[in-house]
């Protein structure tokens, strides 16, 4: 495997892992909050059982997340020096804060989860509270330095320098909003129909119904507004790209030719070669509409971006398409579960729309993993857009392809220890939470 072929597949490996926990760390406090919360307001000890169960959770995940986090932050430098040093003293605010909002994340769930019977009952809950909302601000920060590199700015490229500095606009660049705001729902949806899966198969499964069915109902109603929300921030999204990034854009859409009143491709197999897309359906001005707010105005295609520059078309496009596709598809569930909310109560007992949900489990993290391809692949051949190539960023260290199967591995073996802790640990929720269990009090 060529070495530059490896950097990118490792960081790509890595990212795609570490994603997950990431998005795990930003939503799963939350949701333990609310349930303790209202534990607090009821003294229902099923809430109580469940703020338990989930908060050992979120401990299993944020220490594997810490664990991917700390690979990835070393995988920057080692594997892009150039880009590191050129970059890190403009974008390196973010991640300092990032360092800061991560210990406080940890100091915070040291307290929540020892701090039982310990603590001041409303003091303990601000801690779990804490744990949330330095995990979202991880998050947020962590994208806002992606941002940058898809809109870089806070310095003057002079004659190959970087000069009159200034982090705090690199920090708050005109893609961080849209890119949080994207990835923020985007985390909440997917992991609430995640967790709402698992507790819907749960129920379907007849164990411990009333504690399920109590961790279903936070989970999927907060999965549902997330997912709802996801299609206005990705407009917004998309309106942002087709200012800043024409070509990521034409990509994700396989827009070859420069036209007014722009069709949205459904579907379809790009043909780079002959700049064509077959077998697709063309909405007729859509592409335009979105990209613009106007359907008269033409959005540019790849024939005005010198064939150097284009991104990766088909990955690009098809990544694109699953992401709208399951984003879609979970809307349209959030929809149908809003409507057995307010006026299909019977619904809710429902075997068939627990099964839904168990088919969601999995759908809105293989968006986010697409939503990322679509980030990073519709950046390139840029790590920094129009200032700095990938390729002049890779370290000219030979034998990456080794440390590619080497992290490759490491990542394998988390994701097995994951799933088997992860798995013992739901086992253990039904022995020591059964609402229905005569010593549940006591535990």
């Amino acid at each position: 495997m060529d070495d530059f072929i490896a950097a990118r597949s490792q960081m790509a490996v890595s990212l795609g892992f570490h994603i997950i926990f990431a998005c795990v760390g930003m939503v799963m406090p939350f949701f333990m909050a609310i349930s303790h919360l209202i534990y607090l307001k009821t003294g229902n000890m099923v809430y109580k059982g469940l703020t338990k169960a989930w908060s050992k959770g979120v401990a299993i995940l944020f220490a594997t997340g810490a664990v991917s986090g700390t690979m990835l932050s070393f995988e920057l430098g080692l594997l892009w020096p150039t880009f590191m040093e050129h970059a890190g003293p403009i974008f390196g605010m973010p991640f300092s804060l990032e360092g800061t909002a991560f210990f406080i994340e940890a100091i915070a769930l040291g307290f929540f989860l020892y701090g039982w019977d310990r603590l001041k009952p409303w003091f303990h809950w601000i801690t779990g509270l804490i744990v949330g909302l330095s995990g979202l601000a991880s998050g947020i920060l962590v994208v806002a330095a992606n941002a940058w590199m898809n809109s870089p700015s806070g310095f003057d490229f002079v004659n190959g320098e970087y000069l009159n500095i200034d982090p705090i606009q690199a920090m708050f660049n005109a893609a961080w909003f849209s890119q949080a705001l994207h990835m923020t729902l985007a985390a909440f949806a997917a992991t609430g129909f995640a967790v709402s899966g698992i507790h819907a198969f749960m129920i379907l499964q007849k164990k411990n119904v009333t504690f399920h069915a109590t961790a279903f109902r936070i989970t999927a109603l907060c999965a549902c507004i997330a997912a709802l929300l996801q299609p206005i921030s990705g407009d917004i999204s998309a309106k942002d790209v087709a200012k800043r990034q024409p070509a990521k854009l034409a990509a994700m859409e396989a827009h070859f030719e420069t036209e007014a009143h722009a069709p949205f491709v459904v579907g379809g197999i790009p043909d780079e070669g002959e700049k064509t897309v077959k077998y697709a359906i063309k909405i007729p001005k859509l592409l335009s509409f979105l990209a613009h707010g106007d359907p008269e105005k033409p959005v540019i295609g790849l024939n005005e971006i010198p064939r150097k520059d284009w991104p990766p078309v088909v990955i690009t496009h098809y990544a694109f398409q699953l992401m709208i596709t399951l984003g879609m598809l979970l809307a349209l569930l959030a929809f149908i579960y809003l409507i057995a909310l307010i006026k299909r109560r019977k619904w809710l007992a429902s075997r068939w729309l627990l099964r839904l949900f168990v088919i969601a489990t999995p759908m809105g993290y293989i968006a986010v993993e697409a939503g990322w391809i679509v980030t990073e692949v519709g950046r390139q051949p840029w790590i920094i857009y129009g200032v700095m190539r990938t390729a002049d960023a890779v370290t000219p260290m030979p034998g990456i392809a080794y440390s590619f199967y080497l992290f490759t591995a490491v990542f394998v073996s988390l994701s097995a220890i994951v799933v088997f802790l992860l798995h013992r640990q739901m086992k253990m929720v039904g022995k020591l939470y059964d609402a229905t269990d005569p010593d549940y009090q006591s535990n």
